[in-house]
């Protein structure tokens, strides 16, 4: 599997989501030799001709209309963020030569502002995932969380993950789609070969997701934690992109007003500020400090 881009982007995508569409209304299905559907199936059902589909996913033609792209994403029942994903690498111009990113930092007013939040979890992590800045209780609820990690690379490579997050799997199934739709058709950027290509080789889980292909940009929900001095936590989640930056995204938790997972948030904030008066004073933060495992 290629673990980022190549010269047949648009290609590698078209073969994959048609993998994914069930057949029902296919004929001869007992003697089906591919998953989903034929080449000649999504032809007919876009209303283009099978030679001219074979050539879009072959990569012999990369100027498809985008009424053609249309035509193909009904096809494969793609919905809007899939189609609009569909679109941008159809249209992608090839990639001039890269100028060195320059270091992604946050605001010095973002990070005063997730500081002056004791009992909300918040972070930030950048484009690809790479924790920037993080207050002390997002630490605590994860040391994964500190800057310095990538969470993409914690969330398929670190066994306490798995511990953490009661919900592991489908926490790992949202979050590469998600990260498809932050990345777009930028899919050739160093820094994303480089998480994708460690990720694909150390994996199993992670290259078939990322084979999929699929894209999300699901921002909000609920994580299901498994705290090593706390206990269950069930927590809100809030994904927001932060104007004027590269794809910086700040996260934050929080817990049902009155519920039990609000009463271990308390705990936990205490248990790891014990000189600050919890919901009152601004909460001591570490921006260097990056812990390598959970408190047992």
């Amino acid at each position: 599997m290629a673990a980022a881009g190549d010269a047949n982007a648009l290609g590698r995508y078209l073969r994959a989501r048609r993998e994914l569409v069930q057949p029902d209304d296919a004929r001869d299905q007992g003697n089906r030799r591919v998953p989903g559907l034929r080449r000649e199936e999504v032809a007919f059902l876009a209303g283009i001709s099978s030679d001219y589909y074979n050539r879009l996913e072959q990569g012999r033609d990369r100027n498809p209309s985008e009424q053609v792209l249309r035509s193909i994403a009904r096809a494969l029942q793609l919905d809007e963020e899939a189609t609009a994903y569909l679109l941008e690498i159809a249209t992608r111009k090839s990639p001039r030569r890269r100028r060195p990113r320059k270091p992604e930092r946050v605001g010095d007013g973002i990070r005063t502002l997730i500081d002056s939040w004791p009992l909300t979890p918040a972070y930030v992590h950048g484009r690809y995932m790479d924790v920037l800045a993080a207050n002390s209780l997002a630490i605590a609820l994860s040391p994964f969380n500190a800057p310095g990690r990538n969470g993409m690379l914690a969330a398929f490579l670190e066994p306490e993950m798995r511990e953490l997050h009661q919900d592991w799997e489908d926490m790992t199934t949202r979050i590469v789609p998600y990260l498809r739709s932050v990345v777009g058709a930028d899919i050739e950027d160093p820094r994303l070969v480089e998480i994708v290509g460690e990720l694909s080789l150390r994996s199993e889980r992670f290259r078939t997701l990322w084979a999929r292909q699929d894209v999300k940009h699901k921002t909000s929900g609920i994580s299901l934690f498994r705290h090593p001095q706390v206990g269950p936590l069930e927590l809100h989640y809030e994904k927001l992109l932060l104007p004027g930056t590269d794809g910086q995204t700040l996260i934050t938790y929080h817990a049902q007003p009155g519920s039990a997972s609000e009463e271990r948030l308390r705990l936990l904030a205490s248990m790891n500020a014990p000189d600050q008066e919890v919901g009152g004073t601004r909460a001591a933060t570490d921006q260097t400090r990056a812990p390598g495992h959970p408190t047992s």
